[in-house]
C-alpha cells in the first residue's frame, strides 16, 4: 500500500521560508519518481516540482522563479520541498505525489492528504 504523509505546513509571513516534508513508505520511495503539487479552492491542482527515482534529476516549474527546491532524503525515505521568498499567492494545500516518468515528464499516480500553507501579507 502506497503511503505518502505530508507535514510542515503552517502560517508564515510574506518573504519567509518553509520546508515541507513527505514521509514515503520504503517500497514506494524506491520505485517511483516523486513530486509536489498545490491546490487552492476552485482551481485545478498545480504542478510544482518533481524529482526522478535517482536524485540526480529534478525540475520545478518556471513560474516559481527558482524559489522552491525539491530534494529527496534516501536515508529517511523522505521527500522535501524548501520554499523561499514566500508570497500570499503561494497559499494553498500542498500535496506530495508518487508517479511515473522523469522529473520533466512526471505523471502523478498516488497522492498524500495534503498540508496547508498560508502566507500572510
Amino acid at each position: 500500500q502506497v503511503q505518502l504523509t505530508e507535514s510542515g505546513g503552517r502560517a508564515v509571513q510574506t518573504g519567509g521560508s518553509l520546508r515541507l516534508s513527505c514521509a514515503v513508505d520504503g517500497r514506494t520511495f524506491g520505485s517511483y519518481a516523486l513530486g509536489w503539487f498545490r491546490q487552492v479552492p476552485g482551481k485545478e491542482r498545480e504542478f510544482l516540482c518533481a524529482i526522478g527515482l535517482f536524485a540526480g534529476t529534478s525540475h520545478c516549474t518556471d513560474s516559481l522563479e527558482g524559489r522552491f527546491i525539491i530534494t529527496r532524503n534516501d536515508a529517511e525515505n523522505t521527500l522535501l520541498l524548501q520554499m523561499n521568498k514566500l508570497k500570499p499567492e503561494d497559499t494553498a494545500l500542498y500535496y506530495c505525489s508518487a508517479g511515473l516518468g522523469a522529473a520533466r515528464t512526471f505523471s502523478a499516480r498516488y497522492w498524500g492528504q495534503g498540508t496547508q500553507v498560508t502566507v500572510s501579507s
